[in-house]
């Protein structure tokens, strides 16, 4: 039985019957007005047909009371079932009414429900992709049936109710309900249709298109949150990303008005519903953030605006093409930042940040091609990844270099004209760049966008005795199992240390390609104390630093003055790091001496990410405790270095806390959130509180009575979820178990909820608790992937496992487990192969750092 899944074979068949000449329509009758678990459905559907085939529509729901097909009333108990609705002896006009009770949710997918602790208010958002818009009205649930979408929605009066379509004025029924009737949207795939209902608070804006419309612009957030919502600052960032977009694409926004939705227990950043934006609470600050989270928000809210045209207005036909929407938007996002707004360094940050994780699954077994092979939804599903996203932003910056800029943007603008509102696949949009640059795209495509695996590029420096060059070359390698070689646009800077500066004191630009790439115009050159290949950041490529150049970076990476040289030596040498060709040990030395000049916030912020890592799992297991103490130390002294009140002030403090190892290190964070001890400019606000809080939770400092004594002050949905954190990092047998069970043995806690104790439990500080529960987290893994949705099984299947361990034991196991469930779900096994990949890669890294 299919279950919930949906093999992309039975979607082209389904496609196949319905008649591509004859538009698909939908009336949504939705009534929110039912109490707490169920909300009414009905959806009338008309479409054209194969007159006499068969296929199914697609429907999770408690109950289905009616079907009616063509006039003819079908029996649910017969048609309904494994979340399909069979519908036979097709007309070639078809209407088609399903009338159902459906299940709101807590888990982020389908239509979810959350009631405010602070006010008791209930909340509603939809979040469809990939297939959930089934969860709240019948549909034919794939991307290639785009549709127009009309929705009918009875709410409580006082509510705010917004859709695609602009909010109309409710009917009110006296009896403290009203019903909005929206107008049907464009043809859209059913993934971007939504709701949004509650008594969410708003303020409204609007902007002139170039189309010459006037476009209504609309910003909400929770009733208890507003006050910390800079609605004026998310329109501004708006305004800027429209005009870059519509100038660049040359092509009017596409929809009637931009909403966007801050919206409680959000899976993702946000998501790009045609013209009713949601994103993530987390971006309404309602303590200090870092710089590197606000710039995040801004590439946030232009990614989902340049969603508007890459993957609304013109959508995948199939999810293997799912990059043809978040490659693009992911590039398009980047590009407006850096050249529309303040955050002129976003190509640092994507550098620091993305590169870093397109890397990191590029080396993972279930490494893909950036045109994926989707083969049901399933697959997908795993697939919103870092492949998918950054290394498919990364080609696509080093594509729109080879092709020239204004080229690239001339065939962006042919390919949305010729395809609105319809679907396409990869040659779609190859055809109209390769006709506006004049290049031949086919052998680009194969090597970059077809096949898998990331490069490794590294010097060959020979000098005499003057130290001058003799012979300078490239060589580059491949992964065993991804044999590919690429060609490369790339630069090559010299780095001379000049006083107190490490200055770039030449710069070479050439094409790498083959095996090995001579480079004669460097002969004769002086060597200088640091070669850094890919200077510029123009290609998508491991780098290596010779010898010379690693011992110049740990003893000056901080004194070169381009945030974007220092982050490609920073990503240089964790990737040694990671491939074992260089100490954890020296990772941990060239983080702690030159962090603290390091200026760029995301640099920062994943610099520490990863020194916590070489710190915890990393380093040799003999010289680990004496390592996270020294990394806690070391950090320490950097936050009482740091200017007063910065940016960087505040992230050394929150890493401290989270590398606390000792008892000192635990006295230090307690007095810090008392206020016995201060630093100058550093406020403990809220969250900085909690963060504190779960150091101590973590390293046994206080008991699960000062958790809830905290939660009561702090009664909301942020602090219930730092409270669930902090209860299960305890260090104790008992609320590691009490943690587990609130997981695994009961079902309800909502998605945050799990995401947040998954990450207690799983605190570096426990490290020894955990051996107990191996055998128990293999035991699950099935009945898990089997009872609950997709995104609660991952949160618990990638989030549970014990990889702070990161031993023999646990890798045998995770290894056992893969032979004995050859059968098992592909989707699961990649979860728990990337799991497994963790804990060999931490041990090749151990055994080096032993050295």
């Amino acid at each position: 039985m299919p279950g919930e899944n949906l093999t992309r074979i039975e979607a082209q068949e389904r496609r196949a019957v319905l008649d591509p000449a004859a538009a698909v329509s939908y009336e949504v009758d939705l009534d929110l007005t039912r109490g707490a678990e169920v909300f009414g459905s009905r959806t009338t559907v008309r479409f054209g047909a194969t007159p006499g085939a068969a296929t199914f529509i697609d429907l999770i729901a408690r109950d289905v009371r009616e079907v009616t097909l063509n006039g003819r009333s079908l029996d649910p108990a017969a048609v309904f079932a494994d979340s399909r609705i069979a519908l036979a002896d097709l007309a070639a006009e078809n209407e088609l009414t399903i009338d159902a009770d459906c299940l709101y949710t807590n888990t982020g997918e389908g239509l979810h429900r959350f009631v405010d602790p602070v006010d008791g208010e209930v909340y509603l958002y939809s979040q469809f992709e990939v297939p959930d818009s089934r969860r709240m009205f019948a549909v034919f649930e794939q991307p290639d049936v785009k549709a127009t979408f009309q929705f009918t929605v009875t709410a409580p009066e006082p509510w705010h109710v917004v859709s695609n379509s602009p909010t109309p004025e409710p009917k009110r029924h006296g009896d403290g309900t009203a019903t909005w009737t929206f107008e049907p949207t464009p043809l859209i795939s059913s993934y971007i249709t939504a709701l949004i209902a509650g008594p969410y608070q708003a303020t409204f804006s609007e902007l002139t298109s170039t189309s010459g419309r006037v476009i209504p612009l609309g910003v909400y957030a929770r009733k208890s949150l507003w006050q910390f919502l800079d609605a004026d600052y998310i329109f501004d960032k708006t305004r800027q990303g429209f005009a870059y977009f519509e100038e660049k694409f040359d092509y009017p926004y596409p929809f009637a008005k931009y909403d966007q939705l801050f919206v409680p227990e959000f899976n993702a950043g946000a998501m790009e519903n045609a013209g009713a934006v949601t994103f993530t609470e987390t971006y309404v600050f309602r303590s200090k953030v870092t710089d590197a989270v606000k710039e995040r928000r801004v590439v946030t809210i232009l990614h989902e605006l340049a969603h508007m045209w890459f993957g609304d207005l013109v959508t995948m036909r199939w999810w293997n093409d799912l990059w043809l929407n978040e490659s693009f938007a992911e590039w398009a996002s980047t590009m407006a930042t850096a050249e529309a707004t303040e955050w002129d360094a976003a190509w640092t940050t994507f550098n620091a940040m993305e590169k870093t994780w397109a890397y990191r699954q590029d080396q993972l077994p279930s490494t893909h091609p950036v045109v994926a092979q989707i083969n049901d939804l399933e697959d997908v599903q795993v697939n919103f990844d870092g492949i998918t996203y950054a290394k498919g932003g990364s080609v696509l910056k080093q594509l729109a270099a080879w092709v020239g800029i204004e080229q690239f943007f001339g065939g962006v603008a042919a390919y949305f004209k010729k395809n609105e509102w319809s679907n396409t696949e990869l040659s779609d949009l190859m055809v109209e760049l390769e006709r506006t640059s004049g290049r031949d795209l086919s052998t680009w495509s194969k090597k970059w966008l077809e096949t898998a695996g990331v490069n490794t590029l590294s010097p060959e420096i020979a000098t005499d005795g003057d130290g001058d060059i003799t012979r300078f070359a490239i060589v580059q390698t491949a992964p065993a199992d991804y044999p590919t070689i690429r060609p490369h646009r790339l630069g090559i800077g010299f780095y001379q240390l000049q006083g107190d500066a490490l200055v770039r004191v030449h710069h070479e630009e050439l094409d790498v390609d083959g095996d090995l790439t001579e480079v004669p115009q460097l002969k004769g050159r002086a060597r200088p104390d640091l070669v850094l290949l890919n200077d510029e950041d123009l290609a998508y490529a491991k780098i290596r630093l010779d010898e010379r150049s690693l011992q110049t970076a740990i003893a000056h990476l901080s004194k070169i003055s381009d945030p974007l040289a220092r982050s490609l030596v920073w990503g240089a040498a964790w990737d040694q790091t990671r491939d074992a060709e260089a100490s954890a040990t020296d990772y941990v030395d060239l983080v702690l001496r030159n962090i603290g000049s390091e200026t760029e916030s995301t640099t920062v912020r994943t610099t520490l990410s990863q020194l916590l890592l070489a710190a915890s799992s990393y380093v040799a297991p003999s010289r680990r405790d004496e390592t996270r103490a020294r990394v806690a130390d070391g950090l320490w002294e950097l936050a009482q270095a740091a200017q007063p009140g910065s940016d960087s002030q505040l992230q050394f403090v929150t890493a401290f806390a989270a590398a606390a190892a000792t008892p000192a290190h635990a006295e230090t964070v307690r007095a810090l959130r008392s206020g016995e001890l201060s630093l100058d400019g550093l406020k403990i606000d809220t969250d900085l509180s909690w963060q504190l809080l779960i150091a101590l939770a973590a390293a046994g400092a206080v008991d699960a009575a000062v958790i809830e004594n905290a939660l009561a002050a702090d009664n909301t949905a942020k602090g219930g979820e730092f409270a669930a954190q902090a209860r299960a990092a305890l260090p104790t047998a008992d609320a590691k178990r009490a943690a587990w069970s609130s997981l695994i043995d009961t079902a309800d806690a909502p998605n945050t909820i799990v995401r947040a104790a998954a990450a207690g439990f799983t605190h570096p500080a426990g490290r020894d608790l955990l051996a107990e529960f191996v055998p128990a987290y293999f035991e699950m893994l099935l009945p898990i992937w089997e009872s609950r949705s997709y995104q609660i099984a991952q949160y618990l299947i990638v989030g549970l496992y014990p990889a702070p361990l990161a031993d023999v034991a646990l890798r045998d196991a995770t290894r056992g487990w893969l032979a004995e469930h050859q059968d098992a779900p592909p989707a699961l096994r990649r979860l728990v192969a990337e799991n497994l990949a963790g804990v060999e890669r931490a041990l090749s890294v151990q055994a080096r750092d032993a050295e």
